[in-house]
């Protein structure tokens, strides 16, 4: 009797709760929220009083011969420690082929001739919030009678530099000599997040992807587009995304090459544990199924394997700064290990990390140097620690969601693939999700064309059933 009037009470519970938690859910639709602009200044010392002067200056990439003498002694000088027999880049970058890099860096890669190639596109310099700006800013060489060119922001990540959108570029405003028609023609701007490139790192702490948002919105503002498209991976989702969440109605579409979601919920867990076995209750495709398990090897062990440099970076960017800031060697070593295992994590079973599989020596060392010459390496890592000190999930922008048309492109050896299922909680106007058929994490360094082909559909879409009208 008193076990089944427990059981009664218990059932009666359960009703209650389930109850709550649907009215909850009916009625707590949230009110779309934005996420604060930030208005920072990011300058030495204190901010002046005097009006801020936001002329835009070209600027062009120089190199002397007392730094390219100064980076001979340095490679001469290199000490080199003798790989593990068989390591291949199991345990980073190998240094026997990092000898053969730095031989080729030493006495065939010409720095002077990829300085003409780095300055082929226009690039300026502007200030915002205290510091200069660098940006690279492509207009389209010809368009059809009645058609405007449209705005268009890619944003890079780390350890990458503008330098990835070299080849992406004339794909995006000249499409037609390339094969992709005229109906969308843009012009495309790349800017360097502050502390990376040629864009003045902040003298301040606190710059987090926020406030680089805020920063490259007010860029666009200043170049005179008030509606335009955005586009990034690695560092450049986040910023994109956080730019979506400032300005919804001057983002006419998002598009990404990695998504990321950082609020996980029982749903997520229990789509980790089950998924495998049911994949349509939790909406995961076949190919979500192949790239997500077994989930230990999959995700968990790559995270655990893949991510200790994030955490040097969100702890203490500082120390090991240094001794990348002035090694030309070290700094290569540190980067290249990136571009082996990002771009395929099968390539560390290779002797030469299988770097030159999808990039040239040329389009890697120009993107190194690009570190090396600015001297930015310790302020690019720093952008670590200030997006991720306060911890995962905490922050407002990780709590809000997106609202303007998103589209993802998910490329197949992405470190960590975010199913549609999980990426629609955050980004809730998916208008187009494609599994890509190869490429990596530097998907516009790897894999230009079939990017290129993913955004100009995306827009194509968005523009014909102008969805960015609707939202």
């Amino acid at each position: 009797e008193f076990c089944s009037s427990l059981a009664g009470i218990m059932l009666l519970e359960v009703f209650l709760v389930l109850g709550t938690l649907l009215i909850y859910f009916l009625f707590s639709k949230k009110k779309e929220e934005t996420l604060p602009f930030k208005d920072g200044w990011w300058g030495k010392g204190q901010k002046p009083v005097t009006q801020e002067d936001t002329s835009v200056r070209p600027f062009k990439v120089e190199t002397t011969e007392e730094e390219l003498s100064d980076l001979f002694r340095r490679l001469d000088q290199a000490r080199f420690t003798e790989p593990l027999e068989n390591s291949c880049f199991h345990y980073g970058t190998n240094s026997v082929h990092l000898r053969k890099v730095v031989s080729y860096w030493k006495n065939q890669f010409n720095w002077k001739k990829q300085v003409e190639v780095l300055n082929k596109y226009p690039q300026f310099k502007t200030k915002i919030q205290g510091i200069d700006i660098h940006f690279v800013h492509v207009k389209p060489p010809r368009l059809p009678e009645g058609q405007a060119a449209k705005p268009l922001l890619m944003v890079h990540g780390w350890p990458g530099s503008f330098y990835e959108f070299y080849k992406i570029i004339p794909l995006l405003t000249d499409p037609a000599s390339h094969g992709f028609g005229d109906e969308h023609i843009f012009e495309v701007i790349c800017p360097s997040i502050p502390g990376y490139g040629f864009s003045e790192a902040p003298h301040k702490k606190d710059f987090n992807s926020v406030s680089a948002a805020s920063v490259f919105y007010e860029l666009m503002l200043r170049l005179g587009f008030n509606e335009f498209y955005i586009q990034g991976g690695d560092w450049g989702w986040l910023i994109c995304t956080n730019l979506a969440q400032i300005a919804p109605n001057h983002v006419k579409g998002l598009h990404l090459n990695m998504a990321s979601v950082s609020k996980l919920g029982l749903t997520h867990l229990l789509s980790v544990l089950l998924g495998r076995y049911f994949p349509g209750l939790f909406g995961f495709q076949d190919e979500d199924v192949r790239r997500m398990f077994p989930f230990l090897k999959k995700v968990l062990y790559r995270i655990l394997s893949e991510s200790g440099y994030a955490h040097i970076q969100a702890t203490k960017p500082d120390t090991v700064g240094c001794g990348l800031n002035d090694s030309p060697v070290g700094l290569a070593a540190y980067i290249l290990e990136k571009f082996s295992s990002w771009t395929d994590i099968e390539f560390q079973n290779l002797e030469d990390g299988g770097l030159e599989r999808k990039f040239s020596l040329d389009d890697l060392l120009t993107n190194v140097m690009i570190y090396w010459v600015s001297g930015c390496i310790v302020s690019s890592m720093r952008f670590y620690k200030e997006n991720l000190q306060k911890g995962i999930g905490t922050q407002k922008h990780e709590k809000l969601t997106v609202q303007v048309p998103t589209g993802i492109a998910s490329f197949p050896n992405e470190i960590l693939h975010t199913p549609q299922a999980w990426a629609k909680q955050k980004y809730t106007n998916i208008v187009s999700f494609h599994f890509m058929p190869r490429g990596g994490h530097f998907a516009a360094f790897e894999e230009p064309e079939l990017l290129a082909k993913d955004i100009l559909q995306f827009v194509g879409k968005v523009e014909k059933e102008q969805l960015w009208k609707k939202k």
